[in-house]
């Protein structure tokens, strides 16, 4: 993605965690560093 992550990126899988969408999510680990942990 070539750019820093913000509050922003954080907040959104905050938002999605929370969400309906999530609900069969359980006891993982979300990084949400656009991809850089795959290097």
């Amino acid at each position: 993605m070539r750019r820093l992550g913000g509050s922003k990126d954080i907040a959104a899988a905050g938002v999605f965690l929370a969400s309906p969408g999530a609900s069969y999510t359980t006891g993982q680990d979300l990084k949400v560093d656009g991809g850089w942990s795959v290097w």
